[in-house]
């Protein structure tokens, strides 16, 4: 009777994580192995293909276009990560006792995570606008003079830089006020009969209980970084004098497998971005335990 119910719990648990991987199989493992298959082929313009072994991958290092696109993608990643602080700030900021509009507050920070990148990208177009955006009219009243904000190639990125940043503060800043209020009060309490101020508590308490948050949302910053294509392809259209210096990993793939048809090229490129995305993951995941502090 016992061993029937177990094999019935069996039965019930692979019905119920059947859909998931499922979907995991068909919309991410099989276009994997798709992608991995075209990148050994090269495509013409009626869709037929012909094998062509690495030929695609040794064209990816000699092509100028490639190293200008990782460069940019790092930097762009890297960057991101300072929005990481803003958002526990953020955090600790609404999280604290007796802050009146509080709701308000977070539907505010929240915004921008549910608007559509279309929407934000016209808002930023408009703000960073070198003849009639809010920016350089701000600069212009101290007497700085302004710029072309994202048609500079020496400014393009460092703008899509501010979206990003300011897109997900939001976002993190909720993961984070999920961790301060895990945080128990009772080590806050001890902390001030024992004479630490706030902070010290902070830097004492409050960071090393809220490292698996910074850690998790640093992951999927990095991973988003490496991915960003939505305000690159809206913001730099053709036409765009900062768009062949400001180019991602994935804006040039879409480049190269829609513009330029070369789609066998594309795909060995999305393969080169996957095996540094994997390496750049288990790196994070290595280096997490010396910093990252779990709640025993």
């Amino acid at each position: 009777m016992k061993r029937r119910l177990r094999d019935r719990e069996w039965v019930w648990g692979y019905l119920l994580i059947a859909p998931t991987v499922l979907g995991l199989g068909l919309f991410y493992l099989w276009p994997m192995v798709q992608s991995v298959y075209y990148s050994f082929t090269e495509w013409t313009l009626f869709g037929d293909s012909s094998w062509v072994g690495i030929d695609n991958y040794a064209k990816l290092l000699h092509d100028p276009a490639i190293g200008r696109a990782l460069v940019n993608t790092f930097v762009y990643s890297a960057l991101i990560l300072l929005g990481i602080p803003v958002s526990v700030v953020v955090a600790a900021l609404l999280n604290a006792r007796g802050l009146r509009l509080v709701g308000v507050y977070r539907t505010l920070y929240f915004l921008p995570v549910v608007t559509m990148p279309a929407a934000v990208a016209m808002v930023w177009a408009w703000l960073y606008n070198g003849d009639y955006g809010l920016i350089n009219y701000l600069l212009g009243l101290v007497g700085i003079e302004g710029t072309s904000w994202v048609a500079n190639p020496d400014t393009a990125l460092y703008a899509v830089v501010v979206i990003a940043i300011w897109s997900a503060v939001g976002y993190n800043a909720v993961i984070f006020m999920a961790g301060l209020q895990a945080i128990p009060q009772h080590l806050y309490e001890a902390a001030s009969i024992d004479g630490a101020g706030r902070i010290r508590q902070f830097f004492r308490i409050t960071l090393p209980l809220l490292s698996p948050s910074i850690f998790f949302v640093s992951v999927l910053t990095v991973i988003g970084g490496l991915q960003a294509f939505d305000m690159f392809f809206l913001l730099f259209r053709k036409g765009n004098p900062a768009r062949e210096d400001s180019q991602t990993v994935v804006s040039l793939f879409f480049t190269y497998a829609f513009e330029e048809g070369a789609k066998g090229y594309a795909a060995a490129l999305a393969v080169v971005l996957l095996i540094i995305t994997l390496v750049l993951t288990v790196v994070q995941f290595r280096l997490q335990k010396k910093w990252v502090h779990y709640a025993s």
